[in-house]
């Protein structure tokens, strides 16, 4: 399950399309998924702009853990990247990268303004996997509904560019996934991944040994079940499905409805703030 094929054709003309703008913009901006950082990292997207000015932004902050994400922070600043936290669908955190695009670009802005140049704009690339925040981030920055935004992965389907403000302008890009994708579990569970081509009960049992062994008390705070160290999950997965009272029609448990609220539940936060992976120190 970790390692998933799936590719669609789209995504092929997506990343064609990222490349054949990249010589427009100033400035890349990576959008990652705060609870699956390395996962969400595209690899694609590292040989194509690895001459460009690069800000990664840690998005849905809201939904992982804060000490994990501030370790994710130090991580890729580590590594030469300027970073941000934010949750887009409050809008916090986004005047920051704004800020910081501006300040990779300060030495273009001086160029222009000795030249006379009263507003020198700047242009970013957005590229993120799908379901990351994207379009959110852009109808908060814009004010308006400008970017279509659905809770699945995949619906914007080409690019736009975006008039943030007079002097900062984005290019929006559709959602790329690449050929085998490691980290595949991380992504499946979070929903980068279509459910429809997945098996949700392996999924949720995936996200049940994370949550038992991170924050068991998570599990029985929401479900009002007993779980202890000895549980299987498995053994939870029914247990949530005889407490929420979910049976099929010959009176067993409905172990697919229960893992599709499991995993409903954790993609809109009610288990808790959760980060499933966490930054592995260097070799």
């Amino acid at each position: 399950m970790d390692n998933i094929q799936w590719y669609p054709g789209h995504m092929t003309k997506a990343l064609r399309m990222m490349q054949e703008n990249l010589n427009l913009v100033d400035v890349l901006i990576e959008l990652l998924d705060a609870r699956i950082p390395q996962s969400s990292k595209n690899p694609d997207i590292d040989n194509l702009a690895r001459h460009k000015k690069r800000i990664i932004v840690l998005n849905k902050a809201d939904l992982a853990d804060e000490a994990a994400t501030n370790r994710w922070k130090d991580h890729y600043k580590g590594l030469g990247y300027e970073v941000a936290i934010t949750n887009a669908g409050a809008s916090t955190g986004l005047k920051q990268v704004a800020a910081l695009a501006h300040t990779l670009m300060a030495e273009k802005i001086e160029r222009g303004k000795a030249r006379g140049r009263l507003i020198v704009p700047i242009r970013a690339m957005i590229v993120g996997i799908p379901n990351v925040g994207k379009s959110t981030m852009i109808n908060r920055y814009a004010g308006k509904n400008m970017a279509k935004v659905a809770d699945k992965p995949g619906v914007t389907k080409g690019k736009q560019w975006i008039n943030i403000s007079k002097d900062f302008e984005l290019l929006d890009t559709p959602g790329i996934l690449w050929g085998k994708v490691e980290g595949g579990l991380n992504l499946a569970i979070t929903g980068a991944i279509n459910d429809n081509i997945l098996d949700r009960e392996k999924l949720a049992l995936a996200l049940i040994e994370i949550v038992q062994s991170q924050s068991p008390q998570n599990l029985v705070d929401r479900y009002k079940i007993e779980v202890s160290g000895d549980d299987t999950p498995a053994q939870i997965l029914e247990n949530i499905a005889g407490q929420r009272g979910f049976k099929t029609k010959d009176d067993g448990l409905d172990l697919l409805r229960t893992s599709v609220i499991l995993l409903d539940e954790y993609r809109g936060g009610k288990l808790g703030r959760l980060t499933l992976e966490m930054p592995q120190p260097p070799t």
